[in-house]
């Protein structure tokens, strides 16, 4: 059983402290799944939402996948590093 946890990113975007609580909650080994919903305050059209996504994929590293469906950013964690 894979457990997803649920963010929302909103008028401030990708700050250091929300980054910061991505990768806190992705450490525990529980978590495999997390889906960050993009508020309307934060986005302005759908490649807000894909810079934000490419921004998260580039700090958490090579362990970890981004996906955007509409305005949701889905991230899973892996073993090993993806190339």
């Amino acid at each position: 059983m894979t457990s997803q946890t649920q963010m929302q990113l909103g008028k401030k975007g990708l700050t250091k402290e929300f980054l910061e609580d991505v990768k806190k909650r992705l450490e525990k080994p529980a978590v495999k799944n997390l889906k960050i919903s993009v508020l309307a305050s934060a986005r302005e059209s759908k490649e807000d939402v894909k810079k934000f996504s490419e921004g998260i994929k580039e700090f958490l590293g090579p362990k970890f996948t981004t996906r955007v469906l509409g305005f949701s950013i889905f991230i899973k964690k892996w073993r090993k590093a993806m190339s």
